[in-house]
């Protein structure tokens, strides 16, 4: 029967059992109830652990298969993000077609950054005022108007003492005399590379073909870059920011060696009947000067007088860069507005060249004993910390990011170019090492005679080209 509480409550039904033992109490509705929602926490809970034991796996599973994915299209087999998008494309009913410059693109920035990079600062491009068009730029008719001198090269080495041990060298077998005086601005005839040896010996390097050779002495405006040891990839100007004016009036040399053309050549990149691939004329260089192929980028890079002997301007950009600017814009506004005869930027994060020396050691860049030697020499003779509070300071940085240099082939410039060179020739390779040195020994030898550079920022350069990594790394040389 159901019996009540003071309320209106009615309480569970109890039934009496009698037996020999007494009576007992019955609560099966208590009972059942309990069991049943211990059973069913039981499995609660069994669940819940499972699905936790499961989300723990398949989350870090799927946070490391993200961060995988966010390097897959910039993976060493960097073209398979081509190939994925081409198969969603084509799977839309869209035809498709990946140039192999994005290709490219895309396996350069598969480049396994160095271990640390991670921690690297960012650098980014900033605005530069270029004028609008070609169609609004005149050389100012007194530009040229530098200090005036002549130079003549020495072309050719005899061997006076017949020492059957002589060896022609390409820069040539330069005295410390014949060093210093090369330094004062003067009518003069000095090492500048190119030297042959006596007759009957062997030809020193640098070879060319004589058409190439024709060619480069019709330019009046170059610009040149290399790549030796398919070190890099082929990166062509960026066509549509290049002026028709540019396009027939300027010279795009690439210097290459036979090895580096089999490599472009298998990638596609294939001269034409005219000797070019895009803008670029590619001109073979045979019989390296240097076994370090560091070294031999150093004679396009300083010697563009030499190289193009009949032309006004030039610019060398990096294997590693894509130029995006027209060069006659990057020519009026670095040389002719500023009224300069050499343009190049600052480092974007070095400044003295103690740092320089530290950095190159640090990683391995060159034979440290070979670094402490010119190192030494440079101090010796004079060459100072740079101080920024320094307000004669004659630069705004002692170390320049030499990928990207423009310049007006003027008597003053072309010597600093053949300086600068002999110091890579003499000592290291590493030519921030030496501009330093080069540049304030000649201002200070040539009081009277001003030498007009203008050093720009380093977020400019990064505004006139694109920037990548190296295809491959070459290994610093050894000790000689």
């Amino acid at each position: 029967m159901g019996l009540h509480r003071h309320s209106n409550e009615l309480l569970p039904e109890r039934r009496v059992i009698s037996g020999e033992h007494g009576s007992r109490v019955v609560r099966r509705g208590r009972r059942f109830g309990r069991v049943t929602r211990q059973k069913f926490s039981l499995w609660v809970f069994l669940l819940a652990a499972l699905f936790l034991l499961y989300m723990v796996v398949f989350g870090l599973k799927l946070l490391f298969h993200g961060k995988l994915e966010g390097n897959v299209s910039v993976s060493q087999e960097g073209s398979v993000s081509v190939s994925q998008e081409r198969s969603v494309l084509i799977s839309q009913g869209r035809s498709v077609s990946v140039s192999q410059e994005v290709q490219q693109d895309l396996l350069a920035s598969s480049v396994r950054k160095p271990p640390g990079s991670k921690h690297r600062k960012q650098h980014f491009p900033c605005e530069v005022a270029l004028a609008e068009s070609v169609d609004y730029i005149v050389e100012p008719w007194e530009f040229m108007n530098f200090s005036l001198f002549s130079l003549q090269y020495i072309d050719q080495e005899e061997n006076p003492s017949q020492n059957i041990l002589f060896e022609p060298k390409f820069g040539g077998h330069q005295t410390l005399f014949e060093r210093e005086q090369s330094f004062y601005a003067k009518n003069q005839t000095l090492h500048c590379g190119f030297i042959k040896g006596p007759p009957g010996y062997p030809n020193t390097g640098f070879d060319l073909d004589e058409n190439d050779k024709a060619y480069m002495r019709t330019c009046k405006v170059a610009v040149s870059s290399c790549i030796f040891g398919s070190s890099d990839f082929l990166r062509r100007p960026t066509s549509k920011r290049i002026s028709e004016y540019s396009k027939k009036n300027v010279c795009f040399v690439m210097f290459v060696d036979k090895q580096t053309l089999s490599k472009l050549s298998l990638e596609g990149h294939v001269p034409d009947g005219g000797g070019n691939i895009g803008l670029w004329r590619i001109v073979i260089v045979s019989n390296f000067p240097y076994e370090d192929m560091r070294r031999t980028g150093k004679v396009p890079k300083f010697l563009s007088h030499r190289l193009f002997p009949l032309s006004r301007y030039s610019i060398w950009l990096d294997s590693k860069m894509r130029l995006n600017t027209d060069p006659m814009l990057i020519i009026e506004h670095f040389l002719w507005r500023t009224k300069s005869e050499y343009a190049i930027s600052n480092h974007y994060d070095r400044h003295c060249v103690w740092e320089e020396v530290l950095q190159n050691k640090r990683l391995n860049k060159y034979n440290h004993t070979a670094i402490d030697e010119q190192f030494n020499f440079y101090q010796s003779d004079g060459l100072k910390k740079f101080d920024p509070s320094d307000p004669n300071t004659p630069l705004p940085s002692y170390v320049p990011e030499g990928s990207f240099i423009v310049r007006a082939h003027t008597p003053m410039s072309n010597l600093f170019s053949c300086l600068w060179f002999n110091e890579v020739d003499r000592f290291t390779s590493r030519d921030q090492l030496s501009f330093a040195y080069t540049y304030l020994k000649l201002k200070r030898m040539n009081p009277d005679r001003p030498f007009y550079l203008n050093m720009f920022k380093d977020c400019e350069r990064r505004a006139l080209a694109k920037l990548f990594r190296h295809r491959a790394a070459l290994s610093p040389p050894s000790a000689t």
